[in-house]
């Protein structure tokens, strides 16, 4: 069963195949995400990256995010979860713009469709 730490640690070890097959692997095993537990983990971006996942798949698919992502506030400083916005300057320039707002609100920036295609 894959947990929400095991996506965001693939996420955050930038494991773009690795995260698609998560993911997929993930939706067909919550099917309801509101009942998804908070990760037991103190690691700060593990944390945001998981409560930011589980809103921005709540938002795409119309359902109730987990209470507990209320709680879980920044990271200290940002990041770019595709490593080319650190290179291309329009790609950065997009993701900080139009960053899903679940990820930016917590310092992530991605593409506006990021994980939508998965």
């Amino acid at each position: 069963m894959v947990r929400t730490e095991q996506l965001a640690e693939a996420i955050l070890k930038e494991e773009a195949i690795i995260v698609r097959s998560l993911v997929q692997d993930f939706f067909s095993e919550n099917p309801h995400l509101a009942e998804i537990p908070k990760p037991s983990v103190d690691e700060v971006h593990l944390l945001a990256t998981s409560a930011s996942l589980l809103e921005l798949f709540a938002n795409r698919l119309g359902q109730e995010a987990p209470a507990w992502t209320k709680t879980i506030g920044p990271i200290p400083e940002p990041i770019f979860l595709l490593k080319a916005a650190t290179t291309m300057k329009h790609l950065r320039q997009l993701c900080e713009r139009e960053s899903p707002e679940p990820l930016r609100k917590r310092g992530f920036y991605a593409p506006p469709n990021y994980l939508e295609f998965v």
